[in-house]
Formats: structure tokens, C-alpha cells, sequence
């Protein structure tokens, strides 16, 4: 089966700006399945635009800014 997008329900979305760019914390039903959280990055090159960038290592002050909206991602699960 392959991933249809039409399927895929957001449910919560937050973002956190950092210095680099923005972490986003989502929670998100596939097909009304188990509610699963997303954290994503997104990275500003100097035109300004946002481009998806894989994850990787956080600093102190990314899980600082994360922690309150994964609480409150938590609670939408």
C-alpha cells in the first residue's frame, strides 16, 4: 500500500525559531490510525525561503524551546 497524502490528518502544529531556522512539532492520524508526533526542521537560506532539513543533533537551547510544545502535542495523542 502505498503513502496516499489525502489520508494523512494533522492534528496539532507548533513551531519553535531558532537561530539556524524553526523546529516544528506536529501530531499527525494516517488513514484514522494511532496519533504519532512529528518534529521537523526547516532551515532559512539568504533569500530568506525555508527548506526542509533533516533533523539531526539538537542543541540546549532547540530542546529548551521543543519541550513545552511536545507537552502540549503530547496531550492531543
Amino acid at each position: 500500500m502505498a503513502y496516499d497524502s489525502s489520508l494523512d490528518q494533522q492534528v496539532f502544529v507548533k513551531e519553535f525559531a531558532g537561530e539556524k531556522g524553526k523546529l516544528s512539532v506536529s501530531v499527525y492520524s494516517y488513514n484514522n490510525g494511532p496519533k504519532k508526533i512529528q518534529i521537523s526542521r526547516s532551515v532559512q537560506d539568504e533569500g530568506g525561503n525555508f527548506s526542509f532539513a533533516k533533523l539531526g543533533r539538537l542543541t540546549k537551547e532547540e530542546v529548551q524551546g521543543i519541550l513545552p510544545l511536545l507537552q502540549e502535542a503530547v496531550k492531543e495523542l
